[in-house]
């Protein structure tokens, strides 16, 4: 059964780090495409990085480009977030995913990404 659980999320002011984990299981991470997204109530869901079977594939949204850093340890099963700079519109639910079969992630694009975590709140104080 395929799992992905968000852990990390928490309360930071701004200008604070965090490093979000998703720790998969059912799967090897490394052989699949994962992605964060974002979403905030009233608002869609938006990508926020991916990383591809190659850990030299990465994505990462303009609004975080500079200061996310996404990463794998794959002997963990676990894709990192690593995020610094923190802003107040960093504020969101951040969901990670699994895309077994494509790479749209790697583009910006949602589709494809079959498998999902319940979430973890990052919420950052002005």
């Amino acid at each position: 059964q395929v799992q992905l659980v968000e852990s990390g999320g928490d309360l930071v002011q701004s200008g604070g780090s965090l490093r979000l984990s998703c720790t998969v299981s059912g799967f090897s991470s490394d052989h699949w495409t994962i992605g964060w997204f974002r979403q905030v109530p009233g608002k869609e869901r938006e990508v926020v990085s991916c990383i591809g079977r190659s850990a030299s594939s990465t994505y990462y949204a303009d609004l975080v480009k500079g200061r996310f850093t996404i990463s794998r340890d794959n002997a963990k099963n676990t894709v990192y977030l690593q995020m610094t700079g923190l802003k107040p519109e960093d504020t969101a639910t951040y969901y990670c995913a699994a895309d077994p079969y494509g790479s749209s992630c790697l583009f910006g694009y949602s589709q494809g990404m079959d498998y999902w975590g319940k979430g973890t709140l990052v919420t950052v104080s002005s």
